[in-house]
Order: C-alpha cells, then sequence, then structure tokens
C-alpha cells in the first residue's frame, strides 16, 4: 500500500513538469504598475454610524456619512477589482458642509465626520497589508470661506489681498487672487510655508502614507512647490506626489522642474469624454491629445488617464446625454484608460456607471447593492495589466485609426500586446500588414478569446460594434508531442494505480 501512496503523491509533480514554464519573475513596482481608486470619503461608504454628527444623507450640500471605518472595510472589494492605490479627498478638519475638504481649519487634525486617527492609521496599515498605497490630496492654496485664522492678528500675512482673478489671468495673478471667493494662503510668508511643509511631512511620519495629490497647482507658486517635494521626499524616498494642473500640455510641462513625480492629464480629458461618450464619433482628436501631450512632456511621461474628476460633471451624463447605454460607454473609455501609456484613475462609483451634474450632483452616496455590470469587466482589464508588462511600461505605435476604429500595439522587450477598439455601431473588419506586426503569428484575444492567425503577410480582424480586444502577439499554435505524451503517462499510470487500489480492496473483503 505504502507503494501506491507513493505512486500517488507522483502524480501532482509529473503533472507540475507537463505544464510550460509560467511568466518570468515580475519587476520591481513603479507608478506606472499602479491602478487607483479615487474616493470622496464622505459619500463611499459609512462605517461607523457613531461619528455622523450632523451628516444629513438628504442634503447633498453637507456631510453623509462617509468615514475611515467605512473605506477599510471595502478594501476588499477593490483590491478583487485590481486596484492597487486609493486617493482620499482631504481628511483634514473642514469646516460646516466642508464634505469635500477644500475647507481646511486644521492640518493637523482628521476631520471629526471621518473618525479618528487611530481609525485613518488602521486604513493606511490595512492597505498596505493588501499591498496596496494610500495616497491623500493636499490642498495648499486655500482654507475656508469662514476660516478664524483671518481674524487671528498673528496670522494676518498668511493670506493674500482679497481680489478675483483678472480677464488676463497672468501667472502672478493666478498665485495672489482668492480662487472660488476661498481665504488665499501666501505662500511667501515664511510662517505660512513652514506650517504647509511641516504638516505635510508630519502625515508621512505620522501614519505612512505613500503620496500626494497636490490640488490646485497652477495656483501656487513653483518655488513653493520644488521645496514641498522635496521635504517630502527627504520624509520617504519613494513618496509619490501628482499634480493637478488644470491646463493645457504646455502649462503643465512648465511645471516639470519641481520635481512632482506625475501629472494628470488634463490635456487629453476633454478628447476622451466627447469620444466615447457615443458610438461613431472619430478617435484621431484622442490620439492626435496624446501624441501632442507626450511631445511637451516627453515619450512615455507619467500621466493620470482619466474620465471625470470630484470637479466635473460624471462622465456616464455624458452617455446619458447622448441616450446611449452608459455600461457601453464605459467600458470603451476604461479600455484606453487600461491599456494606454498612463496611469488609470478611476472616480468611486464609475463600475455602477454613477450619474451627477456639477457638485455636489456628481457627489451621490456610493450604492453598492446595485448591479455592477461594470466590476467584472474591470476585473479583467486590471487582470491583463498585471500580467503583461507591456500594457504598463511598453512603447505605444499607432497601427491604424479610421473614424471610431483604431488599432495599435504596446511593445516591452520580446512581449507585443495589441489593442484593437471599435468605437461603431457596426461590426468592423480591420486589415494589418504583417510587417507592423511578425509575420507567420497569431493574435491570442484575452478579453473576448479571439484567435486571428496571420495570412497572407496581414493579419484580418473582425470585431463587434462598441467593443475592445486585447491581443497577445505569439507564435502560430502547434499540437504539442511530447506535452501531450506526458499527460497520457500521468492518466496511465493513475488509471493502474486506480486498478490496484481496487483489486487489494477486493483480496481484503471478508
Amino acid at each position: 500500500m505504502k507503494k501506491g501512496v507513493l505512486l500517488l503523491t507522483l502524480i501532482p509533480l509529473l503533472l507540475f513538469y507537463a505544464f510550460p514554464v509560467g511568466a518570468a519573475e515580475k519587476e520591481q513596482r513603479t507608478w506606472t504598475d499602479e491602478i487607483v481608486y479615487s474616493i470622496l470619503v464622505d459619500r463611499f461608504f459609512d462605517g461607523n454610524i457613531h461619528n455622523n454628527g450632523d451628516a444629513n444623507v438628504n442634503d447633498p450640500s453637507a456631510f453623509n456619512g462617509g468615514d475611515f471605518e467605512g473605506v477599510t472595510k471595502k478594501l476588499n472589494y477593490l483590491k478583487d477589482m485590481g486596484y492597487t492605490a486609493i486617493i482620499l479627498s482631504p481628511i483634514f478638519a473642514n469646516e460646516d458642509n466642508g464634505y469635500h475638504g477644500d475647507w481646511v481649519t486644521d492640518y493637523y487634525k482628521t476631520d471629526q465626520h471621518y473618525g479618528t486617527m487611530k481609525e485613518f492609521k488602521k486604513l493606511v496599515n490595512e492597505a498596505h497589508n493588501l499591498d496596496m498605497k494610500v495616497i491623500l490630496d493636499f490642498q495648499a492654496n486655500n482654507v475656508g470661506p469662514h476660516s478664524s485664522w483671518q481674524n487671528e492678528a498673528d496670522k494676518k500675512a498668511w493670506f493674500h489681498e482679497e481680489k478675483k482673478i483678472s480677464d488676463d489671468g497672468d501667472q502672478t495673478d493666478l498665485e495672489t487672487s482668492w480662487v472660488d471667493g476661498l481665504p488665499d494662503l501666501n505662500q511667501n510668508n515664511e510662517e505660512t510655508r513652514q506650517y504647509l511643509l511641516d504638516a505635510a511631512k508630519w502625515w508621512i511620519t505620522e501614519t505612512d502614507i505613500d503620496g500626494y495629490r497636490l490640488n490646485k497647482v497652477q495656483y501656487v507658486a513653483k518655488d513653493f512647490w520644488k521645496e514641498f517635494v522635496d521635504a517630502v521626499k527627504s520624509e520617504k524616498s519613494n513618496f509619490y506626489t501628482i499634480g493637478d494642473v488644470q491646463g493645457d500640455a504646455g502649462l503643465i510641462s512648465s511645471y516639470k522642474k519641481t520635481g512632482i513625480d506625475a501629472f494628470m492629464a488634463y490635456p487629453q480629458n476633454d478628447e476622451l469624454r466627447e469620444a466615447f461618450s457615443a458610438p461613431d464619433k472619430a478617435l484621431k482628436p484622442v490620439f492626435d491629445a496624446f501624441a501632442k501631450s507626450e511631445a511637451e512632456l516627453g515619450v512615455n511621461a507619467p500621466q493620470a488617464l482619466f474620465m471625470d474628476t470630484q470637479e466635473m460633471p460624471r462622465f456616464t451624463k455624458d452617455a446619458a446625454d447622448h441616450n446611449e447605454n452608459p455600461g457601453s460607454r464605459w467600458k470603451m473609455a476604461l479600455s484606453y484608460l487600461y491599456t494606454m501609456p498612463g496611469v488609470p484613475i478611476v472616480f468611486y462609483g464609475s463600475e455602477i456607471a454613477l450619474n451627477g451634474n456639477v457638485a455636489p450632483d456628481n457627489h451621490k452616496l456610493m450604492n453598492f447593492k446595485t448591479e455592477q455590470e461594470l466590476v467584472e469587466y474591470i476585473t479583467k482589464l486590471s487582470d491583463l495589466r498585471d500580467m503583461y508588462p507591456a500594457l504598463t511600461k511598453g512603447n505605444m505605435e499607432l497601427l491604424y485609426e479610421k473614424g471610431a476604429t483604431a488599432v495599435f500595439k504596446r511593445v516591452y522587450g520580446e512581449e507585443t500586446m495589441v489593442v484593437v477598439m471599435n468605437n461603431t455601431s457596426e461590426t468592423k473588419t480591420i486589415t494589418i500588414a504583417a510587417e507592423k506586426l511578425e509575420k507567420n503569428n497569431e493574435l491570442r484575444g484575452l478579453l473576448n478569446g479571439d484567435l486571428v492567425r496571420s495570412k497572407d503577410n496581414s493579419y484580418t480582424i473582425v470585431i463587434d460594434r462598441e467593443t475592445t480586444e486585447v491581443y497577445k502577439l505569439s507564435p502560430k499554435s502547434v499540437i504539442n508531442i511530447p506535452y501531450l505524451l506526458v499527460i497520457g503517462l500521468v492518466l496511465l499510470i493513475f488509471g493502474i494505480f486506480i486498478a490496484f487500489v481496487i483489486k487489494r480492496s477486493k483480496r481484503n473483503e471478508p
């Protein structure tokens, strides 16, 4: 009987060696490998009703109850979709109704509606246990409209004189005017500057967060941001900064010398929203905007691709305005975000196609009980980014673009991925010359299971309406005789063993 047990033990080993060797060991994780979920803390999930205070879910302009404990409880939900990092809206103490985080009163305290510092540290710790990074929005431009600092004699110099941005809006004017009527901090004042820098460093050492998204960057002087970036990186060398510069590629490029690691891809956003809001819209403006950004910022510049933020109407509204199915439109848009150079940042609720116009309408409560048709699709896209480095690190080359269809490839080392987008209302046939890929290979579809083999020195792809397929360029499939022989041998041995056990059990019967 011992021989039988030994034989049974050998079977898994034989099966293991029968299968081909998997992918090589992964390279060290960098910013380009991240997939980011952006959370408006107050509107995400109420995990602790005891800190709600004056929260009122029936008032869209008031606190609604979302908190640190709610985010912590949903980390596995985000992890399962493939998200590797989260961005939290400003969590510092805010004025009444400052649920959005823009009306800071104290940079060293958490807002009581979100929970305690202990609960925030637990959130960060739980995220790190899941190998997820935590990034905070940092607001250095202004404080709340009724800030008590304005009435403190020793803080008079902390603010610029109240004035609106002039029509010409030159850079000096932008940096010294009150944006949206909010008291504008004077970073040229040494006390103000040091307060902000010390607070930024304190959060890193106190909570071990991983990065800041810097809000309203263009309204604060570049020399401050340079000192800010140096300061936070002195606390944590791999600390990451994302600049929210709402301008064209030229303006964004002017902030590269500050040391900010990546920038929100505003120059591409308008074209993305327009192209994917409805089928049959041309994709050329999208790729032109990408090329222009690369020309200004540099090839493979770290950009954060997105469809909407808490400052914008929801992309779902764009689709609804065209009487389109938001699910189909989101699939096309997400396919672009996840496969083009850049890091996708997805605003909370996008996975349920949350709708809404300008704030606070675009800040509706997340509903986890609705049908989540996009969750599975997002998970598939995340899996592909995780499995194939070409989709995160590879160079991009546009192979075909006509009307609302496009084909591009991402190449990294020996790996080539091909992405085909049909943003039209009908099935399309696209032919790509083998010289743009490689002869005598095949394209293996990873999203929808399609298979395209080269024939007559070309690849002919047939793709359904409103569909994206991601292919891996691979050698043509052949019958693996040695592999089949090993499998057959394993099955034969297993059959002999089963027969031996049955025969022996019959002998032992009384």
